[in-house]
């Protein structure tokens, strides 16, 4: 089919158009709002869209300045090759929505039936939808700019468009669909005729079960609850020997406490009796008679004396005798004196030269003063240590007269002390009854230990029974006795009970247990009683629901057989389809890889299709393998796609040729591939009708006709025009 002439009025951007296209290959070119993509919608909507459509586009179909009651009116003058006979025909379409009107002239027939129209339009063209013509037949340039959405689309018409190519098969399967879709609907408010009966039979089923298990189940409650009376008296039975039990293990616990406190209490006043009867004994057999402080006083004064008698010894033991020998002739003196003269002689030495000179007998010369001043230097510095030895002598001397006057004062005072400190010693072991200081150290000794003894017996008196008398402490320790006695024959007469060990928690873990035992009994036969009295079941109200079960299950089998054949068939559809699927991907890589070749200059020659999930890859010559076509160029992607487009075309119309629109889809390539796109584009026009839509001159040449539209030329020239600011450079 070729469209020879495209007139509209009130559509987008134009009044009126009226446009003339050659049969091969028809440039439109224009600057931006010229309307190429006008041009393009029209053509669309006219072969494609049902006039009677109340898309919310076709509001926006309209020109800005068109009235309110203005509606889109597109129509084409077309020719159709059927063998060697040309058939032509004209096309006009006014969409107003459900007012919308068709006209369409052909083979000396007018058809005004929307649906009929586009059915005799999609026979022509060989497009069944306006979906696939505009992912197939009619390329956007801004459809290239997003190549995942566009290889999905591409993806999803091609499995659609290949599976529907076979009518009778898609009438078939839309019924089978349909059909299966009527048995398994799970909706609520329209559940399918499979649903429903198997709704019914769960229903059935579950009601059937219900009362089977209630009669079951009041069975069981009448034999619980004669089971649950037996329990509740055999556990008030044991819970009441449990009781008796636990009283006897208390009385028994509280009177081993009696006896162990007796026993306690017993020993205590019998240890008590032996301690004092110990302190007793002490108090009268004390090693000294004098009372311990006034015998530590007075070793403390022997130890005193004893260690200044010792001091003094020692000090008058190592005195310095005193001598008055003549000390030799002190050192200085002899320095002294040759200093002096040291002094005289070098004056002279230095004054002689003047002398001489004054009295004009001779000049001695600077060097016998250098000499002589020297000289008197060196007397000066020995006359300085004269003087320092001379001073330290007399220091010396000073010092050594102190300390003798110091010696033959001090001892006589060490003598007498010496005298005085050993009679006082001797007076105080006389005191005492004691020899020495060793004697006395002993005796200090033995009486503490003695007394010592004494404090701590009479410390653990205390800590047994505290300040109570000594002569009380028999009768208690014998009153103590009797009680133990006494507690042991009553804990012989409870019996094995009080032997043995924590019974009493052991008993009161059984009561509780026991006790609790009752109450579940209690509540167990109150419920299997209150189950029974509930369980209102019908034993004929059971049999009907086991008949309506059978009538249900006989109806869902039917409709599990239908379900299957349904199946079984669709089943068979698929698989043909996809034999079918294998051969139409075999011809869409044959005519992929012969236009892709042409385009990339024989870069790309071999074009893998996935026959399942129909995705497209090329052989990589760098790689010499198979890669993906999204990890080509942009540019290498727009001829993939595009080729792609062009063999689904021939796949899917068979025999028929639409028009082919397209919108400037090598605005990526460079020049080496814009040219072998466009002589791809005139090897096609050949055979289909080419519409190339484009804003370059570049392609006039190649053109059978060239269509210039012209841009729009009416400004705003009210508002006023924004200062531009000055750059500064």
């Amino acid at each position: 089919m070729r469209v020879r002439r495209l007139q509209g009025r009130d559509f987008r951007r134009y009044r009126t158009f009226d446009i003339e296209l050659a049969p091969g290959l028809t440039v439109i070119r224009g600057p931006n709002e010229a309307g190429k993509s006008t041009i393009q919608r029209a053509l669309e909507l006219a072969l494609t869209r049902r006039v009677t459509s109340a898309a919310g586009e076709l509001e926006a179909l309209r020109p800005w300045d068109a009235p309110p009651e203005a509606r889109s009116i597109i129509s084409i003058e077309f020719e159709q090759d059927d063998g060697d006979v040309v058939r032509t025909g004209s096309l006009e379409k006014t969409f107003a929505g459900s007012k919308g009107t068709v006209t369409l002239d052909y083979e000396g027939q007018t058809i005004t039936d929307p649906t009929l129209a586009d059915q005799v339009m999609s026979e022509l063209t060989g497009i069944p939808t306006e979906n696939f013509f505009r992912s197939t037949a009619s390329v956007h340039h801004f459809e290239l700019s997003d190549l995942t959405r566009d290889e999905g689309a591409l993806r999803d018409r091609l499995q659609a468009s290949i599976s529907g190519a076979d009518r009778g098969t898609s009438r078939a399967r839309k019924k089978l669909d349909k059909a299966l879709h009527d048995l398994t609907m799970k909706g609520e408010r329209n559940p399918g005729r499979l649903k429903v009966a198997e709704q019914a039979v769960a229903q059935a089923q579950a009601a059937l079960d219900q009362g089977e298990a209630a009669l079951s189940q009041l069975e069981r409650d009448r034999d619980a609850l004669s089971e649950a009376r037996a329990r509740r008296g055999e556990a008030e039975v044991t819970a009441a020997e449990r009781r008796g039990m636990l009283e006897k293990a208390r009385q028994a616990e509280r009177m081993t406490a009696e006896r162990d406190a007796a026993s306690e209490r017993y020993e205590r006043y019998r240890q008590a009796v032996e301690v004092a009867a110990q302190v007793t004994l002490l108090a009268g057999s004390h090693p000294s008679p004098n009372p311990l402080p006034v015998v530590r006083l007075a070793v403390e004064r022997l130890r005193a004396l004893d260690q200044r008698i010792r001091e003094l010894k020692a000090a008058l033991a190592g005195e310095v005798e005193v001598t008055f020998d003549v000390a030799p002739e002190p050192t200085w003196r002899p320095l002294s004196r040759l200093s002096l003269a040291l002094v005289l002689f070098g004056i002279f030495l230095a004054a002689a030269p003047v002398i001489t000179k004054a009295v004009g007998i001779g000049d001695a010369g600077v060097a016998v003063q250098a000499i002589g001043a020297a000289i008197a230097m060196i007397g000066l510095v020995l006359a300085g240590v004269a003087l320092w030895l001379r001073r330290s002598y007399r220091m010396q001397a000073e010092l050594r007269d102190v300390e003798i006057d110091r010696r033959l004062r001090g001892r006589s005072d060490m003598e007498a002390e010496l005298k005085d400190a050993e009679a006082k010693a001797a007076a105080q072991l006389i005191t005492l009854g004691l020899t020495d200081l060793p004697a006395a150290e002993d005796l200090l000794s033995r009486e503490e230990a003695h007394v010592g003894q004494i404090d701590r017996l009479t410390a653990q008196l205390e800590g047994l029974v505290g300040n109570e008398a000594s002569g009380t402490l028999p009768g208690q320790r014998d009153a103590a006795a009797l009680e133990i006695s006494q507690k042991t024959s009553a804990l012989e007469a409870l019996g094995p009970i009080a032997k043995e060990p924590r019974a009493r928690e052991r008993l009161e873990v059984d009561v509780r247990d026991a006790e609790s035992a009752v109450e579940r009994a209690r509540d167990d036969e109150a419920n299997a009683r209150a189950r029974v009295e509930a369980n209102a079941v019908d034993a004929e109200q059971v049999a009907g629901q086991a008949e309506r079960l059978a009538a249900w299950r006989e109806q869902l089998a039917a409709s599990e057989r239908r379900q299957r054949v349904f199946g079984i068939t669709l089943a068979a559809i698929d698989r043909a389809e996809q034999a079918t699927m294998k051969t139409a991907t075999l011809y869409l890589e044959e005519h992929m890889v012969r236009d892709l070749a042409t385009v990339t200059g024989g870069r790309y020659r071999r074009v893998r299709v996935n026959d399942k999930t129909l995705d497209i890859e090329v052989h990589a010559p760098e790689k010499d393998d198979w890669v993906p076509v999204s990890s080509l160029s942009q540019g290498t992607l727009d001829v993939v796609f595009l080729v792609a487009r062009l063999g689904l075309v021939r796949l899917v119309t068979g025999d028929r040729r639409p028009p082919l629109v397209f919108d400037d889809p090598f605005v990526t390539l460079d020049d080496a591939r814009a040219a072998r796109a466009l002589d791809l584009l005139r090897t096609v026009a050949s055979d289909f009708q080419v519409i190339y839509l484009t804003c370059s001159p570049r392609y006039d040449d190649a053109a059978d006709a060239v269509v210039v539209l012209d841009g729009p030329s009416v400004v705003d020239t009210l508002a006023p025009t924004p200062a531009i600011a000055a750059v500064p450079a």
